[in-house]
């Protein structure tokens, strides 16, 4: 899966592509921290996201109540098919999620 960050002045852009699931975990939580250490906002894009699994939403999960315990923004697009993925493992209320549907 490739996965890619790029910094910018007032945040973070974290964006990922294809199957997002436990073979990519260490780097998504590496990039998850680097971007969350940085204090500023930490924006997710998975548009292009054709499946996740459970250990890269828990990873998700926790970086957005990390973001929302430390007051910096966190915001979170994702494809259907990742949207889809979230809602059937039970996270309809995932941290800054805006499903692009």
């Amino acid at each position: 899966m490739p996965i890619s960050m790029e910094r910018h002045e007032t945040h973070s852009l974290i964006r990922l592509e294809g199957e997002c699931t436990v073979t990519s975990a260490a780097e998504l939580k590496r990039l998850l921290l680097e971007g969350l250490a940085s204090g500023k906002d930490l924006k997710l894009d998975l548009e292009r996201v054709t499946e996740i699994d459970l250990t890269a939403m828990q990873l998700l999960w926790a970086a957005g109540h990390e973001g929302e315990r430390t007051g910096g923004g966190f915001a979170v697009r994702m494809s259907e098919p990742a949207a889809a993925a979230v809602r059937e493992a039970g996270f309809e209320r995932f941290p800054g999620l805006t499903p692009q549907e």
